[in-house]
């Protein structure tokens, strides 16, 4: 008899970084702003907001769409955040964790690294560096419209 038990399809990873025209307190809190992540990480379609720590995103990937809940693991005030999808009382058949890293650059400028680790399969080096520059373009207009106000 055959094993029907779902499995996690392997895992991929990548980390990419950029420099953004903001500084670091700034460019931390736009990264916890996240129902603005469906702006910058395009295979997010909406993001709600369950307690501090966790979310449920709904995400379209490959012509599909899939539901996950997300797990907030680690905040570090301008300094660093982490998470990990959740099983939601059952097995996932797709995992996620990430990390993304703020540093001070020069002149109120910010590095910001992200490590992404994902079963969804595709080009995941190739994410990362557009979810980072979708980011930088959006905080960086946020900060130009505020200026001009």
């Amino acid at each position: 008899m055959p094993d029907k038990r779902v499995r996690p399809r392997p895992m991929g990873a990548a980390e990419g970084s950029v420099v953004v025209n903001a500084p670091v307190s700034d460019v931390y809190q736009r990264w916890l702003a996240f129902e603005d992540y469906p702006k910058f990480i395009t295979v997010i379609k909406r993001v709600q907001e369950l307690d501090a720590n966790h979310f449920v995103a709904s995400l379209r990937f490959h012509g599909k769409r899939y539901e996950t809940t997300l797990e907030m693991m680690l905040r570090v005030q301008d300094r660093k955040l982490a998470w990990r999808t959740i099983a939601n009382g059952h097995a996932p058949t797709h995992l996620a964790t990430g990390v993304v890293s703020f540093l001070p650059y020069r002149d109120r400028m910010t590095r910001i690294t992200l490590k992404l680790t994902s079963s969804f399969g595709g080009a995941i080096a190739r994410r990362v560096d557009k979810y980072l520059h979708n980011f930088k373009r959006l905080i960086e207009r946020q900060i130009r419209e505020s200026e001009d106000v």
